[in-house]
């Protein structure tokens, strides 16, 4: 079983920066792609970015991203970490942590994820 939560959420201005960090315990992360997505009141999850445990692995974002967002890993931590500047009021969304077990190079696909955290509210004032 893994748990995961994310922390960093919360309310910042256009323009701003926010780092979001998810904590896995309960199993071995270094055996994940890790993932963050994000969901709009009402809507399904969206795509925003995914780090494999591929050493060389170039992670990979969402076409939304555009350069502003990067995620890394910690496995001696086991944390994952969402950087995010420039925000926009469009960033604005619930923001998910997620594993998917197994997959070495990432994982783009919402179906390819087990695990999943509780979400973090991530809001971005004009």
């Amino acid at each position: 079983q893994v748990q995961l939560v994310e922390l960093g959420g919360g309310l910042v201005q256009v323009g701003d920066s926010l780092r979001l960090s998810c904590v896995v315990s309960g199993e071995v992360q270094k055996i994940y792609s890790m993932g963050w997505w994000r969901q709009y009141a009402g809507q399904k999850r969206e795509f925003v970015a995914t780090i494999g445990t591929t050493v060389g692995t170039s992670p990979d974002y969402g076409d939304f991203v555009k350069g502003r967002f990067t995620i890394s890993r910690d496995d001696d931590k086991n944390t994952v970490t969402l950087q995010m500047n420039s925000l926009t009021t469009g960033d604005t969304a619930v923001y998910y942590c997620a594993a998917a077990p197994g997959l070495r190079f990432g994982a783009r696909l919402e179906s390819q994820y087990y695990y999943w955290g509780q979400g973090t509210q991530v809001t971005v004032s004009s």
